[in-house]
């Protein structure tokens, strides 16, 4: 078994910020990379963040002046501090990871359950 766990969601005002935390856990031999989406009420899902293993860090472009992403020491953590927030930025934010698990040995696409963020104007 394979999970994400993420936390820091809640309630922040607009022009603040909020740091997202997301801890996978289980049988994982390897983790490729891990990022960030969100989905806003009667929206599709949107990409924000991903960190690759080779230190890479993609963004979109709609965040990247605000939004960091980042990975913890263990490396089995990421983290999206999200600066300067708008009410539009009010969403679910789920954390997923691609990852190498074994029994048998293949490649996975891991999602939490979402944390939700709302930013009050």
């Amino acid at each position: 078994q394979v999970g994400l766990v993420e936390s820091g969601g809640g309630l922040v005002q607009a022009a603040g910020s909020r740091r997202l935390s997301c801890a996978a856990s289980g049988s994982i031999l390897k983790i490729k990379s891990m990022g960030w989406y969100r989905q806003a009420p009667g929206k599709q899902r949107e990409f924000l963040a991903a960190s690759y293993s080779e230190g890479i860090n993609k963004y979109a472009d709609s965040v990247m002046d605000r939004f960091t992403i980042s990975r913890g020491n263990a490396k089995n953590t990421v983290y999206l501090q999200m600066n300067s927030l708008k009410p539009e930025d009010t969403a679910d934010y789920y954390c997923t990871a691609a990852v190498v698990v074994g029994g048998p040995y293949r490649d996975l696409e891991v999602w939490g359950q979402g944390t939700l963020v709302t930013v009050s104007s």
